[in-house]
């Protein structure tokens, strides 16, 4: 494995460069996949050595584009047989850099591995290639009168592989869990070639250790997850959206609490806003206008799902409690679909909105749900304190403790000089994560972003473990080298 030195206090991960790769050896991995599909022009390679917002940016000799698991294994067999060290790579919508090759290697591209295989509405398990489109795997299994709920910000362009790979969450997870929760089986490629067909749909399968966890979230640093045998729920007969009003972090708990109380497991989502997140939307998003007409603090975007026609009694008891109880200052129930998307539209549009607000500090932080108004009082005092006049702008998954704590930067300033405080910004956030038993990283992954402060949070025993199963599964570390450890 690779050595670690410290430095400034902080860890580092020293990776050496991948040497550069023959002219004969590339021409060996381009006969795998054919001509066609071994990408070295730099204007086609140009939009895979970049992420979406640009803080990572890479560069390789070739993209590989495998059409088949066949493929996928005699790419890994020759990358073994020659040191050569890979980087997969899905939608390429990771956040945290994961994906970006950073040291020169190739990049295996897995959306031609874009088969749904099966859909077995009676096991409700649907069976999918790892290049398959998270919208396209929600449309086959709606197709079958069935719902994958996994849904996420990027869903018309990330995939199932890089959706299992990073463990994604979204806004679903309040009431189906993460990516983790549902995946029944997998088919993985390790290193040295060798695939492990392990697509199960049993729900009960005690015959040894669960290997399918060891590649959910491991960003591809362990084998490259090639397909997927996912859960599938039985459609709702209804849903309701609403948009209400809170006074404050505390306020927005006990509607969650109240709503848990009334829906049970039909509350499907619980997104916490605040009003400077609403100012940012309607100012520079596409037609978005406010969901009520006067200003509050904070806003709680929730949504019901259930198999029976209830969801619009349920909401409005929710809500009519609620505003009983001096909870909620003021709401709308969405009227009819095109409001509902309009409600989602804007919580879509919450993130990408802050670049026209100038440089913005992100963290993906879990607390207990609990603690999250503790958290968000502490941290914003905090923030404010290292640069004054910073702009906190958290928001998320209050259902189940994952806030998005980004902070804009000061009016007038440099962005610049602003973002040149990232990793003091970051550490006087998870400080207070610490303190709360948070996680620094709630569904977005390692990466490169947060490497260096895995030291710092994870349990030293965890982490051996992890270095000792890297080194078994990818002696060789050419498995997305650099990337988590």
């Amino acid at each position: 494995m690779p050595p670690f030195r410290k430095t400034e206090g902080r860890t580092l991960n020293i990776v050496q460069p991948q040497p550069p790769i023959s002219a004969d050896v590339l021409s060996r991995f381009a006969a795998i996949v054919g001509g066609k599909y071994a990408v070295t022009d730099a204007n086609e390679m140009a939009p895979y050595l970049v992420e979406d917002r640009g803080l990572f940016k890479g560069h390789s000799p070739m993209v590989l584009r495998p059409g088949s698991v066949a493929e996928v294994s005699a790419i890994c067999k020759l990358a073994t047989q020659t040191k050569t060290a890979l980087v997969p790579q899905g939608g390429n919508t990771g956040l945290v850099g994961g994906q970006v090759p950073h040291r020169g290697e190739i990049i295996v591209s897995m959306r031609r591995l874009d088969k749904i295989r099966s859909v077995d509405t009676q096991s409700n398990t649907m069976t999918v290639e790892a290049g398959v489109i998270l919208a396209n795997a929600q449309n086959a299994a709606s197709e079958a009168n069935r719902l994958f709920p996994l849904s996420l910000g990027a869903e018309g362009s990330c995939t199932i592989g890089g959706n299992l790979s990073t463990n994604a969450g979204g806004i679903a997870a309040l009431a189906y869990g993460v990516a983790r929760d549902l995946v029944l089986g997998l088919e993985v490629v390790l290193a040295d070639g060798r695939i492990m067909h392990g697509l199960s749909s049993l729900k009960k399968d005690n015959t040894g250790y669960d290997l399918r966890d060891l590649f959910v979230g491991a960003e591809g640093t362990l084998g490259f997850i090639t397909a997927a045998t996912l859960k599938l729920f039985p459609k709702p007969r209804s849903t309701e959206t609403a948009f209400a009003a809170v006074a404050s972090p505390q306020d927005a708990l006990k509607l969650l609490d109240l709503s848990r109380n009334t829906a049970a497991s039909s509350l499907t989502s619980f997104e916490l806003i605040p009003q400077i997140a609403i100012d940012f939307c309607v100012k520079h998003g596409p037609s978005i206008r406010a969901p009520l007409a006067n200003r509050h603090a904070w806003y709680v975007l929730m949504e019901i799902s259930s198999p029976r026609d209830d969801a619009r009694s349920t909401i409005e008891a929710i809500l009519e409690q609620g505003m009983e109880n001096g909870i909620v200052e003021d709401a709308v129930i969405a009227a009819n679909l095109d409001q509902r998307n309009a409600f989602w539209k804007l919580r879509e549009v919450i993130s990408p909105v802050q670049k026209n607000e100038g440089g913005s500090i992100k963290h993906d932080i879990s607390v207990p749900v609990a603690a999250v108004p503790a958290f968000l009082a502490e941290a914003d005092a905090a923030v404010t304190k290292l640069i004054p006049g910073a702009r906190p702008f958290a928001f998320g998954h209050l259902g189940d403790g994952n806030i998005h704590y980004n902070v804009s930067q000061p009016v007038g300033t440099d962005t610049k000089d602003y973002l040149a405080r990232w990793h003091d910004m970051n550490d006087v956030v998870h400080a207070v994560v610490a303190r709360h038993h948070g996680s620094i990283s709630a569904e977005h992954g390692i990466g490169v972003l947060k490497r260096d402060e895995l030291p710092h949070v994870k349990d030293p025993v965890a982490l051996d473990i992890m270095r000792s199963i890297k080194a078994t599964l990818d002696p060789l570390n050419i498995l997305n080298p650099g990337k988590v450890l």
